[in-house]
């Protein structure tokens, strides 16, 4: 078995430790269930997963893409760094009737052979993971030659690009190196990733339609309770309470710029598919 080893020092282990412990903060399986469960399934379908397809499902948390994967025939490999979240997937995909391994697993040193997945694709997930060229070099090694890739994510002019922007004074410094989530929702950042290593190449924005808060208020103590980059940019602003009312003040606005009424929100994203180019061809 093939695989990029991950940096293995002290402050990389500590770095995987943290992006662990703020995953499992609050309730992200609950974000994902109720605001966003229609986001994996489209992905499903752009990348074509038929029955037989080995997919894997990359920074998957709760299953959000991995469990539609599966039920549309897929043999289905979840991976994520943060084992609370591949527990949550698990009770889920069992309610759903839906069979699939789940593993834990670095998006930037993937524990799969070279070429091993017919389908590697991820849907809000891979972009937080901090060294993006290490998580695209992955996601290409594990791709057979001719297979697909597909990728769901924030866009920084959309909500949640925005909604980053406003807590980054608050949370904590990222580790050196990291590059900033939302901007894998750039197609031409993406481009750059992946080089001539992928081709067909399609890529579409869509918007996901929030309608689960009444007020700006509403949303922001739900983020605040159950996302965990955003308890964690509180608790980082904890001591002292002027951030932490400014904090609240800014999140609240921003929730009531993107308000369309009664709390509905456009959440801007991109989806990219493509297919593995074979080196050969070259």
């Amino acid at each position: 078995m093939t695989t990029t080893p991950s940096s293995d020092t002290d402050a990389d282990r500590a770095l995987k430790a943290r992006h662990r412990a703020m995953w499992a903060l609050g309730d992200y399986p609950a974000v994902a269930a109720d605001l966003i469960p229609e986001l994996g399934a489209a992905l499903v379908d752009a990348v074509r997963v038929v029955d037989g397809d080995d997919v894997l499902d990359v920074a998957a948390g709760s299953g959000n893409a991995a469990i539609p994967a599966a039920l549309a025939g897929g043999r289905v490999v979840a991976s994520d760094l943060c084992p609370d979240l591949l527990d949550a997937g698990q009770a889920r995909a069992a309610e759903r009737g839906a069979v699939l391994d789940w593993q834990v697993g670095d998006a930037e040193a993937l524990p799969f052979p070279d070429g091993r997945f017919d389908v590697v694709l991820s849907c809000v997930g891979v972009m937080f993971a901090p060294r993006h060229r290490c998580c695209a070099d992955e996601m290409v090694r594990v791709t057979r030659p001719g297979g697909r890739i597909g990728l769901v994510n924030w866009t920084p002019e959309g909500f949640i690009g925005e909604m980053f922007a406003a807590m980054k004074p608050y949370a904590p410094a990222p580790p050196p190196g990291a590059q900033p989530p939302p901007l894998w929702g750039r197609p031409d950042h993406v481009r750059t990733l992946f080089g001539d290593r992928i081709t067909d190449v399609r890529e579409r924005r869509g918007a996901v339609r929030i309608g689960s808060f009444g007020t700006a208020e509403a949303f922001r103590d739900y983020f605040k309770a159950n996302y965990g980059p955003t308890i964690a940019a509180y608790r980082n602003v904890a001591g002292d309470p002027e951030k932490v009312a400014a904090l609240d003040h800014d999140l609240a606005a921003l929730a009531r710029r993107y308000d369309l009424g009664g709390g509905a929100m456009d959440w801007e994203y991109l989806m990219l598919t493509a297919a593995r180019a074979d080196a050969r061809a070259r």
